[in-house]
């Protein structure tokens, strides 16, 4: 068959190893939805998000561990069959309340390195249980009962990078504002029109493009059809719009850490970081680890430390800490952060198959040099279900907020008309503790949620309060009326205060007391 005949015919059948979203066809001219915001922050530093999908709805009780609820959490009628043995939870500096999955040795060591924020209790009001509606809910931004067409991120860059793709590359931007490893493109990344990113499939279809050797067995296919399934990947390869900046920056680019071996989400952020260290301009990166939906054999019952679901927790893990040491190495580290979601949690009681329920709120990590908050929140109260589901701590789109606001330097203008309206900022990247931070055990509020007033129970307190200031998760300062009821106790009427999420900061002689507080009314 000559190649060209075998070309017209195999093409429409074979997956493209590089596709690029809305470049087809001819997008209609239109102005930007959003006032373009002034000279951002982002643009004088170059800053960069690396955004993580753990796809499926990852059981965050298992991921980080309630060390402070053992007896509950590992009861026969709550988690007895899945629980992680409290002896076995990799322990974290400063919280001796909270522990994270034995496979993940790599996060824990950027969290006692201060490279690592957890967000606690992660959801949003009337949370969806399909995987569908689910997703789409956090990649668009929007709330349960309301729809868009496009994504959070998609907004942001459309509104940076107006008229994308027709006026681009441009002298400013010869780059793609966001690049995705996979096979479809995330609604997060969508613009009102256009997707804003182009798509590697994955990590071999990278190699054809810049030349390297791809590990994709087909390739080494023998014959005449292994050497025309490489020629059209080669061809289609080289034809993609950005493919020379690609290919220069990875030329220019390199790794210098050692990342772990079959690890698929590791191949992925090499990727990533050869391009940053390469100098290629895109503000937006997003990658995929499927396989999270664990309603069954979530664990080896004989071992509940294996399984499933530790090794998707050992492949986030390492992959993460390689790619951060690797950026560190780089010296780009202060110029990217990254983050993982996931649509859903799972139920806070297992199942009869050793597996967990679609549930409600999940930690989400933020992870960098910038993190300044190493724990956002607090455990899951195991004893106040809501229907066998976890309560919300944290809207998903404030920790959306925050890196809007905080990292890429949004004005409040941009931030809400990306996001809708305003949202709270958590403080992942503002410090919130000037000294060492208390053990938790010292330190005590109830009742949490609170309507009228708040108690503070500590030792600390004892040797004399300097003091005591509550504020929002943006910073602003409310006043507070408190009182001394005993020597290590503080009484705080916080009737007068909205509903929302409140940080309680105390001044002591010993230290600096910080806990998170919610206020419904």
């Amino acid at each position: 068959m000559k190649r060209r005949n075998f070309l017209q015919q195999a093409v429409s059948s074979l997956v493209l190893p590089v596709l690029i979203d809305g470049y087809g066809a001819k997008a209609f001219a239109r102005p930007s939805s959003f006032v373009q915001s002034l000279l951002s922050l982002a643009e004088q530093s170059d800053r960069v998000l690396v955004i993580i999908q753990l796809q499926g709805g990852n059981d965050g009780l298992n991921t980080v561990i309630p060390l402070d609820q053992l007896s509950t959490y590992s009861s026969a009628g709550f988690r007895g069959n899945i629980a992680i043995p409290g002896a076995k939870a990799l322990k974290l500096k400063y919280y001796p309340e909270t522990g994270l999955h034995p496979a993940m040795t790599g996060m824990q060591q950027l969290f006692n390195e201060s490279r690592l924020s957890i967000v606690q209790g992660v959801s949003y009001p009337s949370p969806n249980f399909s995987h569908f509606r689910a997703s789409d809910i956090w990649m668009t931004g929007v709330d349960a009962d309301k729809t868009a067409t496009s994504g959070w991120t998609g907004r942001y860059l459309d509104n940076r990078f107006p008229g994308f793709p027709e006026k681009y590359p441009s002298d400013k931007m010869p780059d793609p504002p966001a690049i995705q490893i996979g096979y479809v493109t995330a609604t997060t990344l969508l613009g009102s029109t256009n997707s804003m990113a182009i798509v590697l499939q994955n990590p071999d279809s990278f190699a054809r493009l810049v030349g390297d050797t791809p590990k994709d067995p087909l390739s080494a296919l023998p014959g005449y059809a292994g050497q025309q399934i490489d020629y059209i990947r080669q061809q289609q390869a080289s034809s993609v719009s950005y493919a020379g900046q690609i290919k220069t920056a990875a030329g220019k680019g390199k790794n210098l850490a050692v990342y772990p071996e079959k690890n698929a989400l590791g191949d992925q952020l090499k990727i990533i970081a050869r391009l940053i260290s390469g100098g290629l301009q895109t503000k937006v990166y997003y990658v995929t680890l499927g396989g999270f939906d664990n309603h069954a054999n979530q664990v080896v019952s004989s071992d509940t430390t294996t399984g499933t679901h530790a090794n998707l927790l050992k492949t986030l893990s390492d992959a993460i800490l390689a790619f951060q040491n690797d950026l560190t190495q780089l010296k780009v580290d202060e110029r990217v952060v990254g983050m993982t979601f996931s649509e859903f949690g799972r139920r806070a009681k297992s199942n009869g198959s050793f597996g967990t329920d679609h549930g409600t709120s999940a930690p989400m990590f933020v992870f960098g040099s910038a993190v300044k908050t190493p724990m956002v929140g607090k455990n899951p109260n195991l004893s106040d279900l809501d229907a066998n589901n976890l309560k919300m701590q944290t809207d998903f789109r404030q920790v959306y907020a925050a890196i809007l606001t905080d990292w890429f330097g949004t004005d409040a203008g941009t931030e809400t008309a990306t996001l809708f309206r305003d949202f709270p900022v958590v403080p992942v990247f503002r410090q919130t503790v000037t000294a060492t931070a208390p053990v938790l055990s010292e330190a005590r509020v109830y009742p949490n949620p609170a309507s009228t007033e708040v108690i503070l129970e500590s030792d600390w307190l004892e040797q004399g309060v300097k003091t005591v200031q509550m504020t929002d998760l943006q910073g602003r300062l409310f006043s507070l009326r408190s009182s001394r009821p005993t020597p290590t106790s503080i009484h705080m009427v916080v009737s007068h205060l909205p509903t929302g999420n409140y940080l309680l900061r105390v001044e002591t002689v010993r230290g600096i007391v910080t806990r998170q507080v919610l206020v419904t009314h």
